[in-house]
C-alpha cells in the first residue's frame, strides 16, 4: 500500500467514525439491489433528479442579477423585466443560464409525468408502496406550486395576467377564498407586494420543502425495494446470503445504463436550448416577451403546457351547480383532477399489479385516459368555443371515470397469472 492510499484510507476511515460514508454508499448504490429487468420506462425518475439539479444550479445562478421589483425603472420598464434582459444581454453567460432554466421547468414536468405514467402502467402505487407514492404526488403539487410562483418572476404579459387570473381563482373558495387571495397577492391587486411574495415563495420557501419530500420519496423507496416491469416482488427470492435472486447492484449496472439516457437527455436538451429555447411559444410565450402591463389585457391568457390539461378541466365546468357559481366548481373539478392521482392506492383493486398480466378492461380504461389527458392538453392552450368546451367536457367525464370507475373494472378484469420470477422480456 503506497502512502498516500494510505493517507486516504486512513481519511475515510476518520470520515466513517463520524459519518455514515461508506455504509451510505453500500447501502444505496452497491449494495441496493434492483430487479434485473428495468426497461426504458425506469430512465425517468433519474431524468427528474437530474432536471431537478440543473433547476437548483441554474436558479442559484440567476438570483445573484434579479430583482423582484415591479417599480418602473428611468426607461419606464419594469425593474424585474429589466433585469432579465439585464441576464440576457449583459451577464456572461446569462442567456444560456436563463435558457437553461426555463427550458429545464418544461423538462422536468416532462420527466415527471412520464415516471407517474410508468407507474400506472406497473402497478408501483401498489402495496408496499403506497408512501412511496403519496410522497411523490406531495412532490408533485409542490412542483406545481414552484412553477406557478416562478412564472410571474419574469414580470411580463403573460406572467402577469396568468397570476391574476389564477390567484383569482382562488377567491370562488367559500368563507375564506377572499383572505386566502388577499393573502398570496399581498395586496389588493398584484403588484410589487405580489412579486415579492412569489419570489420568497420560489426561491426559498417551496424548495426547502421540496428537497425534503424528494429524500423521503427516495429512503421510503429504499425501504421496500422498487417495483418492476412484471410487479414482482423480487425480495420474496433471496439467496443464502439474503441477496435477491432477481436483482443486481444499482452501481455500476444502472448507474451506467443511466448515464447512456442522461448523455441522450442533454443532446435533446442542447438542441432546444441552442436553437429553439422558445419551443413555438410553448415554453415562452410570445406576450411574456413583453413588459407587464396592466392596461393591456392580451388576447388570449393560456398558462403553460404543463398546466392546460388541467386549465381545459376547469373551463369545461360552465354550468352552476346548488346555487353556487360554475367558476367554483370549475377550481374544484381542476383540484380533485390532480388530487385523485394521489388515491391510487385504494382505488385499484385488481389482483395484479403490472399491464403485462392485467386484462383488456384496464388496457382500455388507460388508454382512453392517456387519450384524454392529452386532448385537454391541448384544447387548454387554445381559445374557447362551444365545439371545444363540449370536447373538453367529455374529456374530463373520461378522465374522472378512470379514476372514479377502477374499483369496479380493475376487479372485474380478466387477468392473467403473476409468474413466479422476473422475466427478461
Amino acid at each position: 500500500m503506497s502512502k498516500m492510499t494510505a493517507v486516504l484510507q486512513g481519511t475515510l476511515n476518520w470520515v466513517d467514525e463520524r459519518f455514515p460514508l461508506t455504509s451510505f454508499w453500500k447501502d444505496h448504490l452497491v449494495g441496493y439491489y434492483a430487479p434485473k429487468n428495468f426497461n426504458f420506462w425506469y430512465l425517468f425518475g433519474s431524468l427528474a433528479m437530474l432536471v431537478l439539479g440543473i433547476q437548483f444550479v441554474t436558479g442559484i445562478l440567476l438570483t445573484m442579477h434579479f430583482k423582484p421589483d415591479a417599480s418602473l425603472n428611468a426607461s419606464g420598464v419594469p425593474v424585474s423585466f429589466a433585469s432579465v434582459e439585464y441576464i440576457m444581454r449583459d451577464v456572461p453567460w446569462g442567456w444560456l443560464i436563463r435558457y437553461m432554466h426555463s427550458t429545464g421547468a418544461s423538462f422536468f414536468f416532462a420527466a415527471v409525468y412520464l415516471h407517474i405514467f410508468r407507474g400506472m402502467l406497473y402497478g408501483s402505487y401498489r402495496k408496499p408502496r403506497e408512501l412511496i407514492w403519496v410522497f411523490g404526488m406531495l412532490i408533485f403539487f409542490l412542483l406545481m406550486a414552484e412553477a406557478f410562483f416562478g412564472y410571474l418572476l419574469p414580470w411580463g404579459q403573460m406572467s402577469f395576467w396568468g397570476a391574476q387570473v389564477i390567484v383569482n381563482l382562488f377567491s370562488t373558495i367559500p368563507l375564506i377564498g377572499e383572505d386566502l387571495s388577499l393573502w398570496l397577492r399581498g395586496d389588493y391587486v398584484v403588484g410589487d407586494a405580489t412579486l415579492n411574495r412569489f419570489f420568497a415563495f420560489h426561491v426559498i420557501a417551496v424548495p426547502l420543502v421540496l428537497l425534503g419530500l424528494v429524500v423521503a420519496h427516495l429512503i421510503a423507496l429504499h425501504q421496500v425495494g422498487s417495483n418492476n416491469p412484471d410487479g414482482i416482488e423480487i425480495k420474496k427470492n433471496k439467496d443464502a446470503n439474503g441477496i435477491p435472486l432477481d436483482g443486481i447492484p444499482f452501481h455500476p449496472y444502472y448507474t451506467v445504463k443511466d448515464i447512456v439516457g442522461v448523455v441522450v437527455f442533454l443532446m435533446v436538451f442542447s438542441v432546444i436550448i441552442f436553437f429553439m429555447p422558445e419551443f413555438g411559444g410553448y415554453f415562452l410565450e410570445y406576450n411574456n416577451f413583453f413588459p407587464a402591463d396592466p392596461m393591456v389585457t392580451p388576447a388570449h391568457i393560456a398558462p403553460v403546457w404543463y398546466f392546460t390539461p388541467y386549465y381545459s378541466i376547469l373551463r369545461a365546468v360552465t354550468y352552476p351547480l346548488f346555487g353556487i357559481d360554475a367558476k367554483f366548481w370549475g377550481v374544484m373539478a381542476m383540484g380533485a383532477a390532480t388530487m385523485v392521482i394521489a388515491l391510487l392506492p385504494w382505488l385499484d383493486r385488481s389482483p395484479v399489479k403490472s399491464i403485462r398480466y392485467r386484462g383488456p378492461l384496464y388496457k382500455g380504461f388507460l388508454a382512453a385516459f392517456i387519450a384524454s389527458f392529452l386532448i385537454l392538453g391541448y384544447l387548454g392552450t387554445m381559445g374557447q368555443t362551444p365545439v371545444r368546451t363540449i370536447v373538453a367536457q367529455i374529456c374530463s367525464m373520461i378522465y374522472f371515470a378512470f379514476f372514479l370507475l377502477m374499483p369496479i373494472y380493475s376487479s372485474l378484469d380478466k387477468c392473467q397469472p403473476e409468474p413466479d420470477r422476473v422475466t427478461s422480456k
